[in-house]
C-alpha cells in the first residue's frame, strides 16, 4: 500500500496540516520540525500526489510553447530543452505550431485564463490586442510581445556586427544579406540593422533580399537574391535554413564555397561535417535561452517580479564557408 500523508505525519509525530505546509513551503513551521517531517519523508519513501495538490491551487501543471514551426532546427532544439528544464519544475510542455494560425494563440490565452494551462512561451510572429494578453503568465523570445511580458533575446546586432567585419577581414568587397524578416516587431530585425551600419561604415555596396516570409519559403527568396546579385563575394544569412539553401543553391549554380562566395550565418552551428561546424556561424546559445525562458515564466505564474529584458551573449564559430586564415 502507497504512503500517505497521515502515515509521514504519525512517523514525524505532527499533525497532518504540519506535513501539509511543509510539503507547500510554508514558513509558519520551525526548522526542527520541518527536519523531522523531512527525515520521515525521505524513510517512508512518500511521493506527493502532485495532481491533487495543484487542484488545490487551482494549477494545471502545463506549460505551452508556441513556435511557427517544429521542423525547423532552432524551434526543435529549443524545445528539447524548454521541455527539459519544465520537467525539473513539475511541468508538462504543450508544443503549438502556430505559423499559420493564429488562432491557436488566442486558444492557448482562453486556456491559461480558464486554468487549463498555466502559462505560455511564446515565439511568435502576430500581435495581439493587449487586453487578449492581460492578466496571462507570459514569456518571450526575441521580441516585446507586450506590456510587462518579459522576453529572452541575443546579442542580435552586435554578433551580426562582428560576423559581417569578419567577412570583410577576410577580404570581402561586396557582402550581402539575405534573410527572412518577422512581420512584428523583433530584436531579429537588429541583424539587417548592422548590415546596413558596417556596409556604410566601409563604404561597401548594399546587397540586400530581406523578404516576409513563411518558415519553408527560403528556396524562392535565396533564387531572387543570387539573381540580383551574382557577384558578391561574401553573404551573411540571418538564419540557418537560409544559409542552408544558399549554400546548397550556390553549389548547384558552380559557385565554389569558399573560394568564390564565403557564407556566414546566424544559428548556422546544428549541421556538423567531421569535427568542425559545417557553416562558419553565429551560433545562439539556445539551451541556456530555454532554461531561462522557463524558469522566467514559472516566476511569472508564481507571481514574483521578473526583469523585462534578457539578452544572451552568442559564440562565433569558424566553419568550411569562410576562407582560413594565411598563417594556418
Amino acid at each position: 500500500m502507497a504512503t500517505t500523508i497521515k502515515d509521514v505525519a504519525k512517523k514525524a509525530g505532527v499533525g497532518v496540516g504540519t506535513v501539509s505546509r511543509v510539503l507547500n513551503g510554508g514558513k509558519s513551521v520551525n526548522r526542527e520540525t520541518k527536519q523531522r517531517v523531512m527525515d520521515a519523508i525521505e524513510e517512508l519513501h512518500f511521493v506527493p500526489n502532485q495532481m491533487a495538490s495543484r487542484l488545490r491551487k487551482d494549477e494545471s501543471g502545463l506549460i505551452a510553447l508556441l513556435v511557427p514551426v517544429v521542423n525547423h532546427p532552432f524551434f526543435a532544439k529549443l524545445a528539447y530543452f524548454v521541455e527539459d528544464e519544465a520537467d525539473k519544475f513539475g511541468y508538462s510542455v504543450l508544443l503549438v505550431s502556430s505559423q499559420k494560425r493564429m488562432e491557436k494563440e488566442k486558444n492557448i490565452l482562453q486556456q491559461i485564463r480558464r486554468r487549463e494551462v498555466d502559462g505560455a512561451i511564446f515565439v511568435t510572429h502576430y500581435d495581439h490586442a493587449e487586453n487578449e494578453l492581460k492578466d496571462c503568465p507570459l514569456v518571450s523570445i526575441d521580441r516585446p510581445l507586450g506590456k510587462d511580458i518579459p522576453y529572452v533575446t541575443s546579442d542580435n546586432y552586435d554578433a551580426t556586427k562582428n560576423a559581417l567585419e569578419y567577412l570583410v577581414k577576410k577580404g570581402c568587397k561586396r557582402i550581402g544579406y539575405v534573410g527572412s524578416k518577422p512581420l512584428v516587431d523583433s530584436e531579429v530585425l537588429k541583424r539587417e540593422d548592422a548590415y546596413l551600419d558596417v556596409m556604410k561604415e566601409h563604404g561597401l555596396p548594399i546587397c540586400i533580399k530581406n523578404d516576409v516570409i513563411l518558415h519553408g519559403d527560403e528556396s524562392n527568396v535565396v533564387s531572387e537574391f543570387l539573381q540580383d546579385y551574382p557577384d558578391v563575394d561574401g553573404v551573411f544569412a540571418s538564419g540557418h535554413t537560409m544559409a542552408q539553401v544558399l549554400y546548397e543553391t550556390a553549389i548547384q549554380k558552380g559557385i565554389r564555397i569558399p573560394e568564390q562566395m564565403q557564407i556566414v550565418a546566424y544559428d548556422g552551428s546544428f549541421q556538423q561535417w567531421s569535427n568542425n561546424p559545417f557553416l562558419t556561424c553565429v551560433e545562439q546559445p539556445i539551451e541556456e535561452m530555454a532554461r531561462v525562458v522557463v524558469r522566467l515564466l514559472i516566476d511569472k505564474i508564481e507571481g514574483k517580479e521578473v526583469q523585462l529584458r534578457t539578452m544572451l551573449k552568442t559564440n562565433f564559430l569558424i566553419g568550411l564557408t569562410t576562407k582560413e586564415s594565411k598563417e594556418n
